[in-house]
């Protein structure tokens, strides 16, 4: 079934792959919009709620869009939080393990921090109640959480006589992993079963029945992480629904090498109570195959991941085929790295319908059975879809529950969409913890939208697009968010498609946050169609929410292309109130020779390439960088300017074909001897005048400072004289003079050119005693 192969992959092999996800168009590293946790606080679009009693430690939250209401358990309490504002008018049940389980808990050596009740199972049971599971400091519990009718109910209590032992519901260890999922009044949960995590069993618990897998049997768990589970119905019959479990696990045997591990989707019948003579209370349906993550390569050795970290089931219209969505990790000691895949339920259900993985010894290789395989086929409910002779899994015969007992590995593994993964980082300095994916409509279709988060408290909002033609998958990188202020793993995402909202969870808190924040892409139209964010689109005056046509009023001015974003095709002509946008104003720049100046231009867009260019008449050269000329992310650099520097400077913007003029400057450079003769001229009286021009109080105006005025203009002209002022004004004019000239009449700000203007009508011009005094 498995071919054997090396833990260490090739030299070239890494190469090839770091290369490959490095190729221009495969993705790009720079959000388009960046936001820390304080410009996240400063805009308002973020509101954390902080337990009251310290840290969190959150293990698990749960959405009820129809109350309004988030429950998130935490240590020794379940909060009810208000989806509106999570830090606003918060509920809460404190249930602390008691003194009795905590002396126990430490006489057997642990931790007082482990000595807690950690929430790690919460589900909503019925309309009115929760089901809720802890830790009880390595003694586990269970309870029942009235929760009310509606949000107008404001109840959230826990009934204290309907509490009960949770072994076999919930772990020991709270770092124990766990995943678990409720449907029709029936628990489904993946755990350790015991003190000391030997006893690892997939189980359904209801009030009737207890079903597990068997004891002991590595064949089917073989040291197990549970992921992630889900109720996913085959047709409309629901005795025939399943039970998907996704977890790791080491491959036995001669498959996969001492040390291997892989992740694995198992399966069993929601229905399924045992055998009645054998398979007793255990499954009788339980089949499981690989689950497959890798890149492939020219060589024909693929790279794999194979650590499942998260999983998301992406529910859709069609709730028989949503989309699984598999974050992994690798195990390799060479390299680190983390990819998505996404798979298709048709993929998956085939797998498990295709022929059993047999091998004679633990020696042997695995190969598919040859044999024959009994009815009903094993794996299978009993159900109508199946012929319906059988009502119920004890009525199974032997022959089939001896088989399944045997053969619980499938053949063939399931491969990802598109055989590759839809993202994919090779190289990066944070580690993935978690994963959520939201379905959003586009004008050019629907997208799949990937809210990754961090151990650094980050997160990120990712899009893949397939390109057919091409055969490869295009990651766009939409935003980067910290929404804690310490850098804190995440360890759980809810999307609210209702309200358009993030729920984050982390041991520091619960952070709420916008889905899309078009508003920052910027208000012209190319800026929210380079984009390429599917929540977006330009309606004619700013970047906003994009809602499906017949919601959206403005149709015709919605302007959104997500697969392309070609913005010079959408925003071509666009005209705003009967106007073109206005173009980039000109920036006078004045420089010493010899001295360093910066042409400041940052573009709005990490993912844009700056161009600047000379502009000489109707000519435009690209400027050239050197030692002298550099340029950086905040601008064009001069480290030493020269004469022949002097000219029209454009700096430009292009990103997939969209040219932008972001900024335009006019750099005149002094010459360095003249300017320096200039300021360090003495006065008559044999002091040496100031090096600002800025009129400070007190300061006589004399024929000497207007003679040092008069000079300073030759080097740079007349003809540019009140660009001048402003430049000086704004360069070297302290914010109190500043404010002080401003609060003057104009005629009294400028006196030398009111003076120049007077002149020439003939006229006196008088200051004021109390006016400003300048030695202009």
């Amino acid at each position: 079934m498995e071919a054997p192969r090396s833990r260490l992959i090739p030299r070239l092999l890494l190469v090839w792959l770091v290369v490959k996800s490095s190729a221009p168009g495969a993705r790009c590293n720079h959000a388009r919009l960046r936001l820390s946790h304080k410009e996240l606080w400063d805009a308002n679009r973020t509101r954390v709620f902080h337990s009251p009693r310290g840290s969190l430690g959150v293990h698990t939250m749960l959405l009820d869009e129809y109350q309004e209401r988030l429950f998130v358990g935490g240590r020794d309490a379940i909060y009810s939080l208000s989806l509106e504002h999570v830090d606003h008018r918060h509920k809460e049940i404190h249930w602390p393990s008691t003194a009795t389980q905590e002396d126990e808990c430490l006489m057997k050596g642990r931790e007082k921090s482990e000595c807690g009740n950690y929430i790690k199972v919460l589900h909503q049971y019925n309309r009115t109640h929760l089901l809720a599971c802890g830790t009880g400091a390595f003694d586990p519990v269970c309870a029942f959480i009235r929760a009310g009718h509606s949000k107008e109910d404001g109840l959230f209590e826990l009934e204290a006589h309907r509490v009960e032992s949770g072994r076999g519901r919930c772990p020991f260890d709270p770092n124990s992993p766990c995943t678990s999922t409720f449907s029709r009044g029936q628990l489904y949960v993946g755990l350790y079963t015991d003190y000391w995590e030997n006893d690892a069993a997939v189980c359904r618990l209801d009030d009737r029945s207890h079903t597990r897998t068997e004891r002991d049997d590595g064949q089917q768990l073989n040291e197990p992480k549970f992921v992630g589970s889900a109720v996913i119905p085959d047709n409309d019959d629901q005795d025939d629904d399943k039970v998907y479990f996704f977890f790791t696990e080491k491959a036995s045997g001669a498959d996969g090498g001492n040390n291997a591990v892989y992740t694995r989707i198992g399966r069993v019948c929601a229905n399924d109570v045992g055998g009645r003579r054998m398979l007793v209370n255990k499954w009788s349906s339980f089949v499981k195959t690989r689950l497959m993550c890798s890149v492939p390569a020219p060589n024909g050795i693929d790279t794999h991941f194979d650590e499942l970290v998260d999983v998301y089931v992406l529910r859709k219209k069609d709730e028989r085929n949503p989309e699984i969505f598999g974050l992994f990790g690798t195990t390799s000691s060479v390299f680190k790295g983390y990819a998505v895949c996404a798979y298709r339920m048709e993929d998956i259900r085939a797998a498990f319908n295709g022929p059993y993985a047999h091998r004679e010894s633990p020696e042997h290789q695995w190969s598919a059975f040859q044999g024959r395989v009994p009815f009903p086929r094993p794996g299978s409910c009993a159900s109508r879809v199946n012929g319906g002779h059988y009502s119920s899994s004890r009525d199974f015969p032997d022959e089939t529950l001896r088989f399944v007992r045997a053969h619980p590995l499938m053949q063939e593994p399931i491969r990802p969409v598109h055989r590759r993964p839809v993202l994919l980082r090779t190289h990066t300095d944070q580690r993935f913890t978690h994963i959520a994916v939201d379905r959003v409509e586009a004008q050019d279709g629907h997208y799949n939208v990937l809210f990754i988060g961090t151990d650094g408290a980050k997160v990120l909002k990712v899009i893949t697009i397939y390109n057919k033609d091409s055969d490869s998958v295009e990651e766009v990188l939409l935003e980067e968010l910290q929404v804690f202020k310490v850098p804190v793993p995440i360890t759980e995402i809810l999307i609210s498609a209702k309200r358009q909202q993030l729920y984050i969870g982390s041991e520091f808190g619960v952070a709420q946050v916008r889905a899309h924040q078009c508003d920052l892409y910027g208000s012209a139209c190319a800026d929210c169609c380079l984009a390429r964010d599917p929540y977006c689109a330009w309606d004619g005056v700013t970047c906003s929410r994009y809602y499906p046509a017949g919601i959206y009023t403005k149709r015709r001015f919605r302007r959104q292309d997500v697969r392309h974003g070609n913005a010079l095709q959408q925003c071509d002509g666009i005209q705003i109130n009967g106007e073109r946008p206005a173009e980039a104003q000109e920036k006078w720049v004045f420089g010493v020779e010899r001295n360093s100046t910066l042409l400041d231009c940052s573009p709005r867009s990490p993912q844009a390439k700056v161009l600047w260019f000379l502009k000489r008449g109707p000519d435009k050269d690209e400027v050239k960088t050197n030692d002298r000329v550099v340029q950086t992310p905040q601008g064009l650099l001069f480290l030493q300017l020269q004469r022949e520097d002097t000219g029209a400077y454009l700096c430009q913007t292009a990103e997939r074909g969209f040219v932008h003029t972001v900024a335009r400057f006019s750099l005149e450079v002094l010459e360095e001897e003249r300017l320096r003769g200039v300021i360090h001229r003495d006065n008559e009286d044999g002091r040496e005048l100031s090096q600002s021009p800025c009129p400070l109080p007190g300061r006589l105006q004399g024929s000497t400072s207007r003679l040092w005025y008069k000079e300073f203009l030759q080097l740079i002209g007349y003809s540019n004289f009140h660009k001048v002022e402003e430049y000086c004004e704004r360069v070297w004019c302290s914010d109190w003079n500043r404010k002080k000239l401003k609060s003057l009449p104009p005629k009294w700000r400028y006196p030398q050119t009111q003076e120049r203007r007077g002149r020439a009508r003939g006229e006196q011009l008088r200051a004021p005693r109390h006016a400003l005094d300048t030695p202009w």
